[in-house]
């Protein structure tokens, strides 16, 4: 008996030693040379994608084509800041009429409308010479939480369009204050600009992520139905869907975006290859968009008739569009950095958000910093046109 006692204590140190040498080796990388050597068909193979090279290696080598024979996509998911873009691509409704893009620039544009953010991502990621999009009007906080999916798309941020001043709200049914969500049931549009905004109000109310029941809904259109079904107690979306909700269910609205004025700011980005390809098309596109955001600030009227006729879904179109007011010129260079200052530049905004996001989803690769996702080369033609 003895010896058998003593003979399972052996197996057992053998067994412990054997995983102690495993452990080391792995750690020491000597396991996968052992490995490549021993078995070299078991050897992780490298993938490559487009986003290992840079994006304008297949522009034309001799001159940069000036624009796209084919209309250029612009997509974007409806909100107020939308509507300078509407202006710009022109009506494609039973009446059709040329944008300030084409009668102004030279150049065919269309909107293209999305109900989900996520959907977006997927467009801009194909690119519009497969079904998808060229560019894209997305706000600052996808494209850092995007910063993995888009690798290979390499958009390149061109402009600030506006941003969220009351457009994003939360209300909820049964609370009174922000503190009093832990333990409730929140809900947000995965991947989405609200899902950020309700990350920074958990933050000042002193809550964690994990403090409350988080619902995911279907897109952020989606709240005002589930605060009325019940399916929430506190929800995330458009003032005028979520707004109506809470009366209805004698709710209250905890907080919108007026109260963090610089959280939520939508940016025009481009794929990489497009804007290598296209860089005439893409100056053209920025300052047809100043344009628009001129003409929508003198009289909000014409493009807030096209975006309630692109989103009844936003309610009020006048009311969407004064909760995200355009960006002007001057708004664009101090947001980066080029004259002037800002509360909260692109900089600081995109960065904050990568580390966010890699923080809760434990990201440990490196990722494209905001210079590398910057091309302001129609913005600093435009201050140079200006002179001193």
């Amino acid at each position: 008996m003895a010896w058998r006692r003593k003979g399972g204590l052996y197996l057992f140190l053998a067994l412990v030693l054997l995983i102690g040498l495993w452990a080391l080796a792995s750690a020491t990388g000597w396991l996968e040379v052992l490995q490549g050597r021993v078995f070299p068909s078991l050897r992780q193979r490298a993938l490559l994608s487009a986003g290992d090279f840079p994006a304008g290696v297949t522009a034309p080598g001799d001159e940069v084509a000036s624009i796209p024979l084919r209309p250029t996509a612009i997509g974007f998911v409806p909100r107020g800041s939308a509507a300078p873009l509407l202006l710009a691509t022109g009506d494609t409704g039973p009446d059709p009429r040329p944008g300030l893009l084409k009668s102004a620039y030279a150049i065919d544009a269309r909107a293209i409308p999305f109900a989900r953010e996520e959907e977006l991502r997927a467009a801009l990621a194909a690119g519009g010479e497969h079904g998808g999009v060229d560019l894209a009007a997305v706000t600052v906080d996808r494209l850092a939480a995007w910063a993995v999916a888009l690798r290979d798309a390499a958009p390149r941020v061109e402009m600030l369009l506006g941003r969220s001043r009351g457009e994003d709200v939360l209300a909820a049914v049964g609370v009174s204050s922000l503190g009093g969500l832990k333990g409730k049931r929140l809900g947000t549009a995965p991947q989405s600009s609200g899902q950020y905004f309700a990350l920074w109000l958990l933050m000042r109310a002193g809550l964690a992520p994990s403090e409350v029941r988080w619902v995911d809904l279907a897109s952020a259109f989606d709240a005002g139905r589930a605060l009325r079904e019940g399916r929430a107690d506190a929800v995330v979306g458009m003032a005028a869907d979520v707004e109506a909700a809470a009366r209805e269910r004698g709710g209250t609205v905890l907080a919108t975006t007026a109260d963090a004025p610089h959280l939520v700011a939508t940016v025009l980005v481009a794929r990489g290859e497009f804007a290598a390809r296209y860089p005439d098309a893409v100056r053209r596109i920025v300052r047809g968009l100043l344009d628009a955001d001129t003409a929508q600030l003198k009289d909000p009227a014409p493009g807030a008739r096209l975006l309630g006729d692109v989103a009844p879904q936003l309610g009020d179109p006048s009311e969407a569009v004064r909760s995200s007011a355009p960006a002007t010129l001057k708004d664009n260079l101090a947001f980066f950095g080029l004259a002037g200052e800002a509360p909260v530049t692109y900089e600081e905004l995109y960065q904050s958000a990568l580390q966010l996001f890699a923080k809760l989803e434990r990201r440990t690769e490196p990722l494209r910093g905001a210079g590398e996702t910057l091309d302001l080369s129609a913005l600093r033609g435009l201050v140079e046109a200006r002179g001193p």
